[in-house]
């Protein structure tokens, strides 16, 4: 953790930056120049400039005032982090706090500037707030790097080779695939489009890379027009293998800063497909204005998330190879605490890596290990550190939120488990099951077409609401295929998202609850929304649980639960030993029989 010290230090290099500058008030987003939730260590300001590491969150500095906004799952986080700095919490959605926009309407007067780096940030982000500011009289400037001028050490932009994504895991060729997305432009009325986010360059391109953590992606930006594919990247990225791969099938290659003068000499003819949430604002200002703008959802974010034949067989494959990993790992963890052996949960984290590394496919963790023990399990997005880890004894409750990245799939999967054989405390059975119900729920809903996942978030919550309790996250975000773990566009949240879920998209189902000080407690699978059947009234569709990992039998209240709930409980812990059992040796297979037994 950075000391207080040297964050009042930094802070006072970035204010001296700011006067030079003559701007009043610097805001710095999460996000990097590829507009990541992950990032490459170079773009991690808001990180550096505060000591947060959370990932959402965004940090102001004003002559006089500092502050970090970020929402529920980061409160425990940030408090601590942020303690005895200059920096001051302000919790997002949660009355008694100014939002962002409020505080900066408030600090400042009329005529004063706000500053931004306009590549770290959306230009949908910038419209909204320039709005705002306006409405104030206030300047935005989206002009100046500033952390580029009082970040001594700062990184420099990772240049990790890519590597080649071969057709037998994405199921269609990298010339497929971009003529697939030119049709699906010349549906919308464009014949060209900007690809900015990591995870759509790698899709369209059919490369992976391994410059962020945890997310097997690299550094490029991608524009595709009707007579041209062009990746823009840095030269030592590119190994001649994959070179011959992109070239073979219509791909050039251009330097990395390339792109804005590429982007400048776009013409009229060149009808350019444009969601404002996926490209930054320096690349949107390049576009010339004579150069007509068609906007909408990104239609390459759209075609990546319905997965095809191929990605879906690649997904049942890494769900299976990681139920196998997971269930050697619990067997292990209950046989060792029995023994009295104790671990911390940094040391489980590891742990549990080593048991998926055992695939000769395994490529890293898609996420931070979260290991939460007994009230750790209550911060969100807890992460576990050397110093301040939980020793995990046989007693109590482990909150697990883990995934991998395989060579062919993703995986994202939370279990919480009772620890030892003293019988669980009531009241965490009964959070526990009410946490069960909602998830079941939602994996065994029937929707029209259509539907959008707001509509069904109820559906996960409402065991909860109607006890007047309820969790402060999303119920469930897209996963890549051998991409990055959270993807859009659909998802299950309470506000509004407009995309509906469609046949084949890959999604979370993971609802939850969090006692202070106590325990949390989440339950995640991942599904593939499938057509159910077609009536006079339409087509009906619904999900597919693929993660294959038992349940606790230990945690469950079955009177709190229907029949049909019973009856998807109990044919799924026997669809998690059907699928795992084979691969198993007999003792294993006989220790998750025992897990599996219906209720």
């Amino acid at each position: 953790m950075t000391d207080n010290k040297t964050i009042t230090t930094r802070i006072d290099a970035l204010r001296s930056a700011m006067k030079q500058h003559g701007i009043d008030a610097y805001i710095i987003y999460s996000d990097d120049g590829h507009l990541g939730e992950y990032t490459p260590e170079r773009w991690k300001g808001r990180e550096w400039i505060s000591g947060f590491d959370g990932s959402a969150g965004k940090v102001i500095v004003t002559a006089n005032k500092a502050g970090l906004w970020t929402d529920s799952r980061y409160f425990l986080q940030a408090t601590e982090q942020l303690e005895g700095s200059p920096i001051k919490l302000y919790k997002e959605e949660v009355a008694g706090f100014p939002t962002m926009e409020e505080f900066l309407t408030q600090e400042l007067t009329p005529g004063q500037v706000v500053g931004l780096d306009g590549t770290c940030a959306s230009q949908s982000t910038i419209d909204a707030l320039r709005k705002k500011l306006t409405a104030f009289e206030l300047r935005l400037n989206t002009e100046y790097d500033l952390l580029d001028e009082v970040w001594s050490n700062r990184p420099a932009i990772p240049n990790n080779p890519f590597r080649y994504q071969p057709v037998e895991y994405s199921g269609e060729s990298t010339r497929e695939r971009i003529e697939r997305l030119r049709k699906e432009f010349a549906k919308n009325g464009a014949n060209a489009t900007i690809l900015v986010t990591l995870d759509e360059v790698c899709w369209a391109f059919n490369i992976r890379g391994n410059d962020v953590e945890c997310n097997p992606v690299g550094v490029a930006y991608g524009v595709i027009t009707s007579n041209e594919a062009v990746l823009f990247t840095f030269e030592e990225k590119v190994p001649n293998n994959v070179r011959q791969e992109l070239e073979d099938n219509g791909v050039t290659i251009q330097s990395y800063n390339e792109v804005v003068r590429f982007i400048e000499k776009l013409t009229p003819q060149d009808r350019l497909f444009v969601d404002r949430n996926k490209i930054n604002g320096k690349l949107y200002d390049a576009i010339p204005k004579n150069t007509p703008i068609i906007e909408g959802t990104s239609i390459v974010t759209m075609q990546k998330s319905y997965k095809n034949d191929t990605e879906r067989a690649c997904v049942r494959k890494a769900m299976h190879v990681d139920g196998v990993a997971l269930t050697r790992f619990f067997k292990w963890l209950e046989e060792a605490l029995a023994k009295g052996k104790t671990y911390t949960e940094y040391e489980i984290e590891g742990i549990l890596s080593s048991f998926r590394a055992k695939s000769p496919d395994y490529i890293g963790d898609s996420f931070s290990t979260i290991a939460g023990y007994n009230g750790h399990g209550a911060i969100v997005h807890y992460h576990a550190t050397p110093e301040g880890s939980y020793t995990i004894k046989n007693d109590g409750v482990l909150l697990l939120d883990s995934g991998a990245q395989y060579k062919y799939g993703t995986t994202d999967i939370t279990r919480t488990i009772s620890l030892g054989e003293k019988n669980p405390n009531p009241e965490l059975i009964e959070d526990y099951t009410l946490v069960l119900k909602g998830h079941i729920t939602l994996a065994m809903a029937k929707f029209p077409e259509g539907t959008r996942g707001n509509q069904l978030d109820i559906l996960a919550r409402k065991a909860l609401w109607d006890r007047g309790w309820s969790f402060g996250h999303g119920t469930g975000h897209g996963v890549g295929v051998a991409l990055n773990v959270h993807e859009g566009p659909q998802n299950f949240r309470t506000d509004n998202n407009p995309t509906p879920m469609a046949v084949n998209t890959f999604t979370s189902n993971e609802p939850g609850i969090y006692r202070a000080n106590k325990w949390g407690i989440r339950i995640e699978n991942l599904v593939f929304t499938i057509e159910k059947e077609t009536t006079e009234f339409g087509k009906f569709l619904g999900f597919e649980t693929v993660t294959l990992c038992y349940m606790d039998n230990r945690l469950v209240k079955k009177e709190l639960l229907t029949e049909a709930e019973i009856e998807w409980y109990n044919n799924y812990q026997e669809t998690v030993y059907r699928e795992l059992s084979p691969s198993l040796n007999e003792e294993e297979a006989q220790w998750l029989r025992n897990k599996t037994k219906a209720i």
